[in-house]
């Protein structure tokens, strides 16, 4: 097994996206088999020498970031081990260390889907399923843990899980036991907190009455255990897709058009169909926003971007030649209805001109990468979701707040969820205190408003607390004892989700 101690060759795994300051390690280890993982965790778990779990480093939130102990790296667990067709789709099983872009590439090719979508596709599948990450597509499919039916976890001392979906569940006050290849068991009460009423939610572990033990481990960052493969669902890949990214004179009928736009999608899923009354129906797969500052960056490269535009919806829905016309017609109906600028809006139905409309959603990153290049700061980004209702008044509480304090900023993101990006732009040091203020303000009311603290980027090292803010002290406290059942050492992943006192209390 390589394992790598050198100060420059380790330096890229002291970090991740989030740009979290301070990471150092004793050593990086890359196991190539489940039985290498394993024997790491029981050397350190008899030492206990923290392990930090290392995935592509695409986290935004420090996860990955390690301060002490040795790193886990997943990248050499990168095989891809099985297929299998079924009747609605098929099963996928790869390792932990296999990148999202080939996997779902390797299924795209035998006519099939693997619905989640992160924007950042270089992440690994295990990364993915600890994060429970989702992405532009989940208004239509959900995040990870709808596709996720096993996964082979290996615990802290070194025990091997292979966990299928409906195999073990916790019973009606609570309560799960685990039984363990050695013949004892993990025995623990689950949290009591209840969980926002939010369509995408990443924040501390997965709970709900009777649920399945499967889904403690997907989106816990790697303080559980340390997932090593993983099989997931797969479904056909559409024949064809319908899309647009279309300019509103006013937030009032973009929201309008958004409101109606989700309630026929989710009608027509609830129905199981798509053709209502011999036409086709509705039903967007992506509703992703660019508010007026964001295509103000975006006119740099795209000149026609109408200068009277509010704002702006890329919709996008799967087809078939025989619906195209149909559901286009369903498209425009309801734009113009809402008021939509439809002569200045671009739409595509064939793959050249979606990719044009792909490039010109993945630009706003690009040009903004470039601001702070130039300003040499690091942007404030939100990732809060709140329920259908309230929506509207977090939105406006972003532009109220923001227009008031004279920052530069960018919203956009996943409206079909509720659940858009602030991207707050300082240019010096004196705004990057107030973008700060801002953003705890926005946490806040995103409470207040029955929404959660992560949507998909999960906790990580820099949200703990304000995940202390969402579910207060003893529901943390619930959640240190649960981790210390799976991690009696409480080696794995310290630091992450919640702070570690919690652990140092109970150790």
């Amino acid at each position: 097994m390589l394992t790598k101690s050198d100060p420059d060759e380790i330096q890229s795994f002291l970090a991740d996206a989030s740009y979290l300051r301070g990471g150092h390690v004793e050593r990086v280890a890359f196991p190539e088999t489940v039985a290498e993982v394993a024997a790491i965790l029981t050397q350190a778990s008899r030492d206990k020498t923290q392990v930090t779990v290392s995935g592509a480093g695409t986290g935004t939130v420090g996860g990955r970031v390690p301060f002490g102990g040795i790193v886990l790296a997943t990248e050499k667990l990168s095989q891809i081990k099985s297929l299998i067709h079924e009747d609605a789709g098929g099963r996928g099983v790869g390792e932990a260390g296999v990148r999202l872009i080939d996997f779902q590439e390797f299924v795209r090719a035998q006519g099939l889907l693997y619905p989640p979508d992160p924007t950042e596709q270089s992440c690994f599948l295990g990364g993915t399923v600890a994060t429970n990450a989702s992405g532009s597509r989940s208004f239509k499919y959900g995040p990870t843990r709808k596709y996720v039916q096993r996964v082979k976890v290996v615990l802290a001392q070194g025990e091997v899980l292979d966990l299928r979906r409906g195999e073990i569940k916790a019973d009606e006050t609570g309560r799960i036991i685990v039984p363990l290849p050695s013949g004892q068991a993990i025995q623990c009460q689950l949290p009591e907190y209840q969980m926002p009423q939010v369509r995408k939610h990443a924040s501390g572990y997965y709970v709900e009455p009777g649920m399945d033990v499967l889904d403690l481990f997907i989106g816990s960052e790697g303080t559980l255990g340390v997932i090593v493969e993983v099989e997931v669902t797969l479904i056909r890949r559409p024949e064809r897709l319908i899309s647009g990214i279309v300019f509103f004179p006013s937030d009032e009928k973009l929201l309008a058009f958004v409101r109606e736009a989700r309630s026929r999608s989710l009608r027509t899923r609830s129905t199981g169909s798509q053709w209502v009354s011999g036409q086709a129906e509705v039903d967007a797969r992506a509703l992703e926003y660019f508010d007026d500052q964001s295509l103000g960056f975006l006119r740099e490269k795209y000149e026609a971007v109408p200068t009277n535009a509010a704002g702006a919806v890329f919709f996008e829905q799967e087809s078939k030649a025989a619906t195209d016309d149909s559901l286009m017609m369903q498209w425009l109906t309801l734009l113009e209805s809402n008021g939509a600028l439809v002569d200045d809006s671009w739409f595509a139905l064939n793959e050249q001109e979606q990719e044009k409309l792909r490039e010109f959603r993945h630009q706003l990153p690009v040009l903004m990468n470039e601001w702070f290049a130039r300003h040499r700061q690091r942007k404030v980004s939100t990732d809060m979701a709140v329920p259908d209702q309230n929506f509207a008044d977090l939105l406006r509480c972003y532009k109220e707040t923001l227009l008031s304090s004279n920052l530069r900023y960018t919203i956009f993101g996943h409206i079909g969820d509720n659940h858009v990006h602030v991207n707050i732009l300082p240019r010096n040091d004196q705004e990057a205190s107030a973008a700060h203020t801002i953003y705890q303000a926005f946490i806040r009311r995103a409470l207040e408003l029955g929404g959660t603290v992560s949507a998909e980027h999960g906790i990580g090292k820099l949200k703990r607390e304000y995940l202390k803010q969402m579910y207060g002290d003893p529901h943390l406290k619930a959640m240190a004892r649960l981790k210390v059942a799976f991690d009696p050492a409480g080696i794995l992943g310290r630091g992450n989700i919640f702070s570690e006192d919690y652990l140092n209390e109970l150790n």
